[in-house]
């Protein structure tokens, strides 16, 4: 396969847009759905997979760019696994995490009233997909086991990073620089495993 040469990231997230690029070869040029005005497809899948999937080819189409897209949220065991693949949704409209993070501790209240003394296990889940055209390249997965913090702590990064600590870690994603945080994030997993694509 000839090695590709731009690409389109196929996020309307600033934050996501931005580790993305972060994460790939210096020599690709990528664009983002800004530059091509595009809004997002109704995302109807059931899993990470097939919402990335469906990013994909939607931009791809739109476009005739390669595009990756990337379809990631966190998953909280006591609650059925939600927001999972919801994620972006309990911010509202707006998509706003602020609300979002809100409505995760006001679920594990219902839960459980004492849950900030347990150890509430979550994981952030990312699937990366590459579409050209109508043609799927490569799409797979990467995890990384967690726990939820019993507030958000730290500034750093979007989405849920400032609830969710990394296995193994004191700090929460927010809190990390990005250089610590894309050594083991579910983002950076998945690259790993699809960087022979690109």
């Amino acid at each position: 396969m000839k090695k590709i040469s731009k690409l389109l990231i196929g996020t309307n997230n600033k934050g996501k847009y931005k580790e993305i690029r972060d994460l790939l070869p210096k020599y690709i040029k990528t664009y983002s759905n800004g530059d091509f005005k595009l809004k997002s497809p109704k995302e109807d899948g059931l899993t990470f997979e097939e919402n990335s999937l469906i990013k994909s080819k939607y931009f791809s189409k739109k476009t005739k760019l390669t595009c990756l897209a990337d379809d990631s949220g966190l998953e909280i065991d006591i609650l059925n696994k939600d927001p999972g693949i919801y994620s972006a949704r309990w911010g509202g409209k707006a998509g706003d995490f602020k609300k979002a993070i809100k409505r995760v501790y006001r679920e594990l209240f219902k839960k459980d009233k004492s849950w900030q003394q347990k150890k509430i296990k979550a994981r952030f889940v990312c699937a990366l997909s590459i579409c050209d055209i109508d043609k799927k390249i490569s799409s797979v997965v990467g995890k990384v086991e967690g726990y939820i913090s019993n507030e958000p702590k730290g500034k750093n990064g979007f989405g849920y990073d400032s609830i969710f600590i990394p296995r193994n870690k004191k700090k929460t994603f927010g809190e990390m620089n990005s250089s610590q945080k894309y050594k083991i994030d579910h983002r950076s997993q998945a690259f790993k495993k699809i960087k022979k694509f690109l």
